[in-house]
């Protein structure tokens, strides 16, 4: 396997498509206008958005291949492996692509609340689809982000070209946020599947693991956590471990009937390591200790 690149600056970045670099730290290509590029993998130091209008190669995100729909965004964050399946093959990139380097936006608003924009943890999977309208809003957002970058440099441009980024976020975050909701039936059937895999996770030797994690339910379910976790927050009101905590509250209500069991038993069989651990969690939620809830049943 050949070495995977590293991506650590914006010129670099340019330099690789055969574009002029107009600021050391943001750049914005028409990839129309790119040299065709040897596909590889890299290691990014940027936060990259593509923005795709036609179906290209096969991109790798983590250790997964995804075949790219049209008018699809990928978000990729610092320290996240992307890239193409390395075979030798040139590809002519296509679409739009924003990079910026985390210094450009350290101190700024963008900066303090990068982290709530979930999407760039997002598994490749997970791309965002835009329709024909909300693809005009991305580029009439990409093009003020190019006038300013071709605008001379003065006082004001950071502050112009970080808050038209942030504005480019917003939207993106408005457009899952509609993604989520169209694709309510595929939810609900992640909901059954979740639902299904936790009441499954009880009556497996899986349970001698512990508690389930959200880590470990988004696994199984072939999500990132950060998407899950979002997609469950939507459909239910509850963040992806309260909905968790309150099934296994459920299911441990059932079981607490079974007098034949003790509630040391019933706690280790619902994988946890100290009894009292189960007992905490299940006051902090029903509002009684495990046995006052047998007593009053």
């Amino acid at each position: 396997m050949k070495p995977i690149t590293k991506l650590e600056s914006v010129t670099h970045f340019n330099e690789e498509r055969g574009q002029e670099t107009l600021h050391p730290l943001v750049t914005l290509l028409d990839q129309t206008q790119s040299n065709p590029i040897r596909v590889h993998r890299f290691l990014s130091d940027l936060y990259i958005v593509f923005f795709k209008h036609e179906k290209c190669a096969d991109i790798i995100y983590g250790r997964s291949p995804y075949d790219y729909q049209e008018e699809s965004l990928l978000f990729i964050a610092p320290g996240q492996l992307a890239g193409f399946e390395e075979d030798g093959t040139v590809i002519q990139p296509n679409g739009w692509a924003l990079a910026f380097h985390p210094d450009l936006i350290r101190g700024t608003n963008l900066g303090k609340t990068m982290r709530d924009y979930h999407f760039f943890s997002y598994d490749i999977r997970e791309a965002l689809h835009v329709s024909t309208r909300e693809k005009q809003i991305l580029l009439d957002c990409f093009g003020k982000i190019r006038d300013e970058l071709a605008h001379p440099t003065d006082k004001h441009s950071r502050k112009l070209i970080v808050s038209n980024i942030e504005l480019l976020l917003n939207y993106c975050e408005r457009f899952y946020d509609r993604q989520f909701i169209s694709r309510a039936y595929v939810n609900k059937d992640v909901l059954n599947k979740f639902e299904e895999l936790i009441d499954n996770y009880f009556i497996t030797d899986q349970r001698l693991a512990g508690f389930p994690t959200v880590a470990y339910c988004a696994e199984q379910l072939h999500l990132s956590p950060k998407y899950f976790g979002d997609l469950i927050k939507k459909e239910t009101g509850q963040s992806a471990q309260e909905y968790i905590q309150n099934k296994v509250i459920a299911i441990a209500k059932e079981r607490i009937f079974d007098t034949s069991k003790s509630i040391k038993e019933i706690a280790y069989e619902m994988g946890f390591k100290y009894p009292q651990h189960f007992t905490r969690m299940f006051k902090q939620h029903a509002g009684q200790s495990p046995q006052d809830f047998r007593s009053l049943n």
